[in-house]
C-alpha cells in the first residue's frame, strides 16, 4: 500500500537532489553549520520535489506507457486513481513550501517555487512535448536545489548561488543528452523532441562537449570567486578533463549507446564528486565587495 505512493515521488530522484541541496547549504555555511535548519530545508525540498514528480508522473502517463523504461510506472498501471494523485501532490507541495518558508526564509522558498513551476507547467505541461529547447529550459529546475540549500542559510541570492545556478544547469545538459541518447528509442517511441531525437546523435554530441566545456569553467568560479579552497579546485579540474575526454571519445566509438551510458553514469559521479568539495572545502573569508542580487 505505502510502497506505490513512495515510488509515484521518484525517491532516486529526491535522493540525489539532496546532495546537491546539502552541497550549496555547507557552502553557504562555511563550517557554522545548524542543524535544524538543515533538517527543515532538507525536508522541505524533498517535499517539494515529491510533488513535482507527482504532478509530472500524473502527466506524463500517457506517453510514459509507450516507453520502455517507464511503462511500468505507478500510475501508467493505473494502481493510484487520478484525483488521488493530485491531491497526494497539492498535500506534498503545500507541506514542503510551508517548510522552507517558516523553518528556512521566504527566499528559499521562492527558489523551491521557481523549480516547481519550471518543472511542472513550462517543461512537463509543455515544452517537453513540444520543443527541442525542453531540456535546456528544464535544467534551471533541476539547478534549483543547490540555490535553496544556499539561500536557506544565506538568506540572499549573491554571486556564490548564481555560480551555483550555472554549475548544475550546465551539468544538467550533457547528463541529460547522454540519456537521450541511451534512451534513444524511448523517445522517438513517445514522440518526445529530444536533440538526438529530433536533430541527431552527431549534433547532440557537439552540444555535450561544449556543455562540458562551460561546465568546467562554470564549476572554477566558486574558487577564484573565493567561495571554494584548492581542493576542490584540484578535483574539479580532474574531474571535468576526464568527463571531457569521455564527450570526446564519442566521435571515434562504435556503439552510441554504451559511450552515452558511460557519460551519464559518470555525470553523476562528478555532480556528487563536487558536491561533497564544495561542503568540506570552502573559503571562510570572503570579499567584501560581495555582489548581492536579492536581500
Amino acid at each position: 500500500m505505502f510502497k506505490k505512493y513512495l515510488l509515484v515521488t521518484k525517491p532516486g530522484i529526491i535522493f540525489g537532489n539532496l546532495i546537491s541541496v546539502a552541497g550549496g547549504f555547507f557552502l553557504a555555511s562555511r563550517g557554522s553549520i545548524d542543524l535544524l535548519l538543515l533538517l527543515a530545508t532538507m525536508v522541505g525540498v524533498s517535499l517539494v520535489i515529491a510533488s513535482g514528480c507527482v504532478f509530472n508522473n500524473f502527466i506524463d502517463r500517457d506517453i510514459d506507457k509507450m516507453m520502455e523504461r517507464t511503462r511500468q510506472r505507478v500510475l501508467v498501471q493505473g494502481l493510484i486513481s487520478g484525483p488521488v494523485t493530485i491531491l497526494y501532490a497539492c498535500v506534498l507541495g503545500v507541506l514542503g513550501f510551508a517548510t522552507l518558508y517558516i523553518a528556512a526564509n521566504p527566499l528559499a522558498a521562492l527558489f523551491a517555487g521557481l523549480g516547481f513551476f519550471i518543472y511542472v507547467v513550462v517543461y512537463s505541461l509543455y515544452l517537453k512535448r513540444n520543443s527541442v529547447y525542453g531540456t535546456l529550459v528544464g535544467s534551471l529546475s533541476g539547478a534549483a536545489p543547490p540555490v535553496i540549500g544556499y539561500c536557506a542559510v544565506s538568506g540572499r541570492f549573491d554571486v556564490g548561488a548564481l555560480i551555483l545556478l550555472l554549475i548544475f544547469s550546465l551539468w544538467q545538459m550533457p547528463h541529460s543528452y547522454a540519456i537521450a541518447i541511451f534512451r534513444f528509442n524511448d523517445y522517438r517511441a513517445a514522440s518526445i523532441p529530444v536533440l538526438p531525437v529530433e536533430r541527431g546523435i552527431g549534433v547532440a554530441k557537439a552540444h555535450i562537449v561544449g556543455y562540458i566545456l562551460a561546465f568546467a569553467i562554470a564549476t572554477l568560479m566558486l574558487t577564484v570567486s573565493g567561495y571554494a579552497g584548492y581542493g576542490y579546485f584540484v578535483v574539479a579540474v580532474g574531474m571535468s578533463a576526464y568527463w571531457l575526454y569521455m564527450a570526446l571519445r564519442g566521435y571515434v566509438t562504435s556503439d552510441d549507446s554504451a559511450w552515452a551510458r558511460r557519460l551519464f553514469v559518470f555525470s553523476i559521479l562528478i555532480i556528487t564528486s563536487l558536491s561533497v568539495m564544495m561542503s568540506v572545502d570552502f573559503q571562510v573569508a570572503v570579499s567584501p565587495a560581495l555582489l548581492t542580487f536579492a536581500d
